[in-house]
């Protein structure tokens, strides 16, 4: 019996096997047919990648957005998928309508590559990058040696990601405040930007990088881009070495982490991102958080899927990696203590913060959490007598009720308290001089588009705004009186509040505002220090 059992399974296998093949093999024959009767894939590609690929990934396996490719399409019409690239799919959309950007000719040949193509294969090579560099400024010292506006100091300014309704173009770019809620410059991008870091070393440097794959390296002072390069095609991850001497990014396609001279931005090592998961399967990894920590010019590598954080030595030419292995499924992002010795990172499948000692090179204490973890942007602060610490979690696992903050005490990371919020969150925000962590809520039970603040003496929610579109990011400004907020997607502005009063003192118009990020950041070691 068993024998004719593991026959039948392997014969119904064999049958399931031989289906997929099929349905694939009419695939490929529909796109050679398609290219036969003049289907130009080529200058199809290259339209997706100019509009879509920011947010789907430009291997159409998706990214921000979900996958767009043949595996995913192949038994939903044509039609279908050109009134979902036509039309905003429902009024909670996050992706825009494109009859208003494409023709309909373009629109249906989107739909066909969708419908018949299969997830592409890309690499970026170190070639590809030098070749991508492209020089605005050459001689540096010809920058001018002070701010060109008004601004008390450096630590004050606050960079404000605007993507774009359609993620690339004209407004995609940077916005830059001086903490005193006045715009003052702005960094044009061309595609969606994601995060914003600034020199530790050196405040008239930042750096940008965009979803499109693309790094900046921006003089603060005269608010000008100094040079880019093209680091792959898609990925957020970015950090600078304490001593400023490396930019290191990461990239979802190809799985890879560069780093790069800071000065040059040149390619010094690339390292591919591949090691064992917790199944000891060798496979590889999304570059999930980079965060680089004064203690030892340490930087720390998230292996997403492999579960693993490497820890890379910058003060050392060599660049050499200590691997840590079986940190938790599907890592993300991650925070640092205030000293800089321990890294607090979110393992989204285990529903915990991991806790890396940077001299014992393992993991010391795992802080239990809600669905989905995230630290965002993190956010440790003094309460009382004890250094507190506050992590989120998304909750978008399907049968997770569990929507909370979490809150450790960050010397010990023992668990002080769960707070009940709203609905699922990002990004905590805090500030010594602020009494409020603020928590953007961005989905379910309601909540989306809501900021939460809870009560520093309480650990409860005191307060909850509406800030009228979907929220993002809540940054304090250095100084701790004003609470940057960005109202994206639905609202299209930012929203700045009085830290205290929690009254709105000022909006601007913004297209899908996201990431916002102090300069006090590298000072701070972590958000809300």
């Amino acid at each position: 019996m068993k024998n004719n059992a593991s026959w039948g399974k392997s014969k119904f296998t064999s049958v399931v096997g031989c289906a997929v093949l099929l349905v694939g093999l009419v695939q490929v024959v529909q796109a050679g047919k398609l290219e036969k009767a003049g289907f130009d894939k080529a200058n199809v590609d290259s339209l997706f990648v100019e509009n879509c690929a920011t947010c789907h990934g430009a291997d159409r396996g998706k990214f921000i957005g979900p996958a767009l490719n043949s595996a995913k399409y192949k038994d939903t019409p044509v039609s279908a998928i050109e009134a979902m690239i036509s039309e905003s799919p429902n009024l909670k959309s996050l992706m825009p309508a494109w009859k208003h950007r494409l023709s309909k000719k373009q629109i249906k040949s989107l739909a066909m590559l969708v419908k018949y193509y299969p997830k592409e294969d890309l690499s970026w090579s170190k070639r590809d990058m030098i070749n991508s560099l492209e020089v605005n400024i050459a001689d540096e010292t010809k920058l001018p040696k002070k701010p060109t506006y008004s601004i008390d100091k450096m630590e004050s300014l606050m960079a404000v990601v605007s993507r774009g309704t359609y993620s690339n173009g004209k407004n995609s770019k940077v916005v830059f405040f001086n903490g005193k809620n006045k715009i003052v410059g702005e960094i044009l991008t061309r595609k969606a930007p994601h995060i914003v870091n600034f020199d530790p070393s050196n405040k008239r440097w930042a750096y940008i990088k965009t979803d499109g794959g693309r790094l900046f390296k921006v003089d603060l002072y005269s608010m000008q881009t100094v040079r880019s390069i093209k680091v792959g095609y898609t990925g957020p991850s970015l950090a600078v070495s304490f001593d400023g001497k490396y930019v290191i990014t990461g990239s979802f396609i190809p799985n890879t982490v560069a780093v790069l001279d800071a000065k040059t931005l040149l390619p010094v090592k690339i390292m591919k991102l591949k090691g064992k998961n917790h199944k000891g399967k060798m496979i590889e990894s999304d570059s999930g958080s980079i965060t680089a920590t004064p203690y030892k010019n340490y930087v720390a590598i998230a292996l997403e899927m492999s579960g693993q954080v490497w820890i890379m030595d910058t003060s050392k030419a060599s660049l050499p990696v200590t691997k840590i292995k079986n940190v938790g499924r599907h890592l993300h992002d991650a925070m640092l203590t205030p000293d800089g010795k321990k890294l607090i990172i979110a393992a989204y499948d285990d529903n915990k913060l991991a806790v890396i000692d940077f001299d014992k090179k393992k993991v010391i204490k795992d802080i239990p959490a809600g669905c989905v973890p995230h630290t965002g942007s993190g956010a440790i602060t003094k309460i009382g007598s004890r250094l507190v610490g506050f992590g989120t979690n998304f909750g978008s696992a399907k049968s997770c009720k569990k929507t909370v903050v979490t809150a450790f005490d960050a010397k010990t990371f023992e668990v002080i308290k769960q707070i009940d919020v709203a609905g699922g969150s990002e990004s905590p925000a805090a500030n010594p001089n602020a009494p409020y962590i603020a928590i953007d809520i961005i989905s379910d039970r309601g909540g989306v588009g809501k900021i939460q603040f809870i009560d520093k003496k309480t650990l409860e929610v005191a307060k909850t705004v509406d800030v009228g579109g979907h929220s993002h990011f809540p940054e304090y400004t250095a100084d701790g009186k004003y609470l940057y907020v960005s109202a994206g997607y639905f609202g299209n502005k930012l929203v700045i509040l009085d830290s205290k009063t929690l009254k709105v003192v000022k909006e601007f118009k913004l297209e899908v505002p996201a990431g916002i990020f102090s300069h006090a950041r590298p000072k701070n070691v972590v958000v809300g220090n």
